[in-house]
């Protein structure tokens, strides 16, 4: 029978424990990752439409506008992520890349979502839906990041009265 020190069950609960903690620190890095993504996405899509509204109002021009907050810097290098994130930026991806230009809007997808949530609705006829759903018919249901870009679209059409929100995360194609 081996005896065992206590100095070597000290060791043994310390390595544990941190092997606990590195676990649950992924976990929590994993769940911040695709927080940020999701606030990255509505961060721009805000902008862009602020600087349609500003585009509309009397007497704005390039002299008019405001200038809007500076943009984070963007890391020189992506961190790798894990379970298959890409921290990748979609210009230097070349498979998202390759998609965006398939689509024929040359890397902008600013709009074309909002078009296919549009056309989603119109063939939904009287349905109410949720965001994954629709998430999930237009191919985007990969990550939280991309259903809470459509969840940041359907708030907006919301907003402009171009869809209904009917209850708790359920949305429907406003009536003619």
């Amino acid at each position: 029978m081996v005896s065992v020190t206590p100095t070597a069950r000290n060791i043994e609960s310390a390595a544990e424990s941190l092997r606990e903690d590195l676990t649950r620190l992924e976990i929590q890095k994993q769940a911040l990752e695709r927080e940020l993504a999701a606030v990255s996405a509505h961060l721009g899509s805000v902008q862009r439409a602020l600087d349609a509204l500003q585009a509309l109002m009397p007497g704005s021009g390039p002299a008019a506008t405001p200038p809007g907050p500076a943009a984070p810097p963007s890391p020189a290098k992506p961190k790798p992520t894990r379970a298959g994130a890409s921290a990748v930026p979609a210009d230097e991806n070349p498979a998202k890349a390759k998609r965006s230009n398939e689509d024929g809007d040359d890397g902008k997808t600013y709009g074309r979502l909002t078009e296919q949530i549009l056309a989603y609705f119109a063939q939904s006829g009287d349905d109410e839906v949720r965001a994954r759903d629709v998430a999930s018919a237009l191919g985007r249901d990969t990550d939280s990041g991309s259903i809470n870009a459509i969840r940041s679209t359907l708030d907006r059409l919301v907003g402009a009265s171009r869809i209904q929100r009917v209850g708790r995360g359920l949305y429907r194609a406003v009536k003619p």
